[in-house]
């Protein structure tokens, strides 16, 4: 590995021993050899620090850093501070990529002299394996609007498919919030829009696992209240820059649900700008209100929330 790599790979760690060997094991046998793979040791409770220290010790590349848990965005951003690759990427470690996967992004990034790289993702759960992000071909695009079109930002604002230019984050001091959920929500929108140029890789996919037992899986009030926040501060964005038509009308910014004996009885869905929906069981359509009466009711909903 050279002092400056082509790439720094982010890896946040918190008890993932189940699913942390298959992640670093796409890591290391990347076709691009030029790379870093930084590892951050969100304080875990399991055997996650000893499967870090047995790849470490076999492959010089992976640096691992061990602090308390903070939560995923403090890693990212401590990943941030010590990278040192031209570009950085952040991989979650119940995850996986291609073998060829930061090589083809590397390439495509400076064949294009892009900032950003983006390639296809493929969700993997219990039954089923869909493309979540599929490219069809090598494009570079610099307009704002259509980088965030082609990235399907904010229907999927995800941060790990795509490398991006390292010294044009710390320019942009663009960091992740720290202790909040969703934090990707409103740092993507940022990163696509203000770094310059997106090329699409159509040839190589980062596979997200869909984990029944990973952070945004397990739903508390914390969820809803930090999910509120970030479209929040997200739609915001997306009106202070002018940005409304990529959320096509009906951008869906969050949800209500009202229980009985522990069922699902009412769901209410509030979609931007001003549109609610009420459905039976999450299922049945019984209401749908747009307008000023529509706002009134998601800002009753949030006061009693």
């Amino acid at each position: 590995m050279s002092a400056n790599p082509k790439v720094s790979i982010i890896v946040p760690v918190y008890n993932v021993e189940k699913y942390l060997a298959n992640c670093l094991d796409t890591l290391v046998k990347q076709t691009l050899k030029d790379i870093e793979i930084i590892c951050i040791n969100d304080g875990s409770k399991d055997s996650s620090p000893e499967i870090l220290k047995c790849y470490a010790q076999k492959d010089s590349r992976i640096k691992i850093i061990d602090k308390q848990n903070a939560g995923l965005s403090a890693a990212r951003n401590d990943g941030l501070k010590v990278a040192s690759g031209e570009f950085v990427g952040y991989v979650d470690s119940d995850d996986w990529v291609d073998l060829n996967f930061y090589e083809k992004l590397y390439t495509a990034a400076k064949k294009y002299d892009a900032e950003i790289a983006s390639g296809n993702i493929i969700r993997c759960g219990n039954r089923a394996v869909k493309y979540k992000v599929k490219f069809e071909k090598e494009e570079l695009i610099t307009d704002s609007i259509e980088k965030l079109k082609a990235a399907k930002i904010p229907k999927y604002n995800y941060v790990w498919n795509k490398i991006y230019k390292r010294e044009s984050l710390i320019a942009l001091d663009l960091l992740f919030p720290d202790g909040r959920l969703y934090e990707d929500i409103c740092w993507s929108i940022k990163a696509v829009y203000y770094l310059n140029g997106l090329v699409t890789v159509p040839e190589c996919a980062y596979y997200y696992r869909r984990n029944p037992f990973s952070i945004v899986s397990t739903k508390s009030p914390k969820h809803e209240e930090d999910a509120r926040q970030s479209e929040k501060e997200m739609i915001e964005f997306v009106e202070e820059k002018n940005l409304t038509c990529i959320l096509n009308g009906l951008k869906l910014v969050r949800r209500e649900r009202i229980k009985f004996c522990g069922l699902n009885i009412l769901k209410i869905f509030h979609y931007y700008p001003n549109t609610t929906k009420y459905t039976l069981f999450g299922l049945i359509p019984v209401l749908k209100i747009h307008g000023k009466k529509a706002a009134k009711a998601a800002e009753i909903l949030a006061e009693r929330s």
